[in-house]
């Protein structure tokens, strides 16, 4: 009998969640090709065709529906049993940290998993800017970081990429005047680059009119009315929404971070570093 290669199933939910095959390739670190030969031979084992065509891409069939489904729960099921396994001996003390954004999105049912399968594990988590848990983590304070990424590192368990987008409070700006009202971080900060950059490549006039030296106060502004914002969708939620198209906004780019691990960190950190870059690729 022939089974579900985990390997497979983790690719065909990354076209699933994707929505493309050049996606999934990127978020396995795939060639478009070996993805393609990939999902070839899960139909193999399967049985059924899991795709069909949808205009110059591929959409799921029934069965490719219903697989997803199953895949999911045999995933969760294997990355259970072996954070189990790993983490019965484990002990001692990781620092973990990261920024707003994927503490608020993301990161608690990891952390929350990792923590239930390493009893004897204590975790201490700080969230903060990425600047500032950068050198902590440089100067060997943090033994898993996620932070925006400055410069490849031989310590990257994983890159993300997400795309930037203008936020702004559900219930719209409190006035529109041909000024682009901006909420920012204080520097240095790549959201508030990008979104200045934007604007000044599109011959745009702005106004800076509000500022912050934390995320919630940028929520807070955002919130109100007062101003637009860059982030990634993550921090979408109750009062923020997408910027409104008839704004005509300039394109942001992509926010780039990193999953880093401290080189002499305990084996268990890797095994945390590697479970956040399996759960928070998009």
């Amino acid at each position: 009998m022939q089974h579900l290669d985990p390997d497979l199933l983790r690719t065909f939910l990354a076209f699933a969640d994707g929505g493309s095959l050049a996606r999934a390739a990127h978020v396995v670190g795939r060639s478009p090709s070996a993805v393609t030969a990939q999902m070839q031979k899960l139909e193999e084992i399967v049985g059924e065709p899991l795709f069909l065509p949808a205009g110059r891409g591929r959409a799921l069939t029934d069965t490719g529906q219903e697989l997803v489904g199953h895949a999911r729960r045999i995933l969760d099921l294997h990355r259970t049993a072996l954070l189990s396994l790993k983490g019965a001996r484990a002990e001692g003390r990781l620092t973990v940290a990261t920024t707003q954004d994927f503490a608020e999105h993301g990161l608690a049912p990891l952390l929350r998993l990792f923590a239930g399968t390493h009893a004897r594990l204590r975790l201490n988590l700080r969230v903060g800017r990425s600047g500032e848990l950068s050198n902590a983590f440089e100067a060997g304070d943090i033994d898993v970081l996620i932070a925006m990424r400055l410069k490849p590192s031989a310590d990257e368990v994983a890159v993300l990429r997400e795309p930037m987008i203008w936020l702004a409070a559900a219930d719209g700006l409190m006035r529109a005047d041909g000024e682009v009202p901006l909420a920012l971080l204080d520097p240095p900060c790549g959201f508030r680059d990008a979104a200045l950059t934007a604007l000044e490549r599109a011959g745009r006039r702005y106004r800076v009119a509000a500022t912050s030296q934390s995320l919630s106060g940028l929520r807070a502004a955002v919130g109100a009315g007062v101003a637009l914002t860059a982030r990634t969708a993550r921090w979408i939620g109750p009062g923020i929404a997408p910027g409104p198209a008839e704004l005509g906004l300039p394109d942001l780019g992509e926010a780039v971070f990193s999953i880093r691990v401290r080189p002499d960190a305990p084996s268990s950190a890797q095994d945390l570093g590697n479970l956040m870059a399996d759960g928070l690729a998009v």
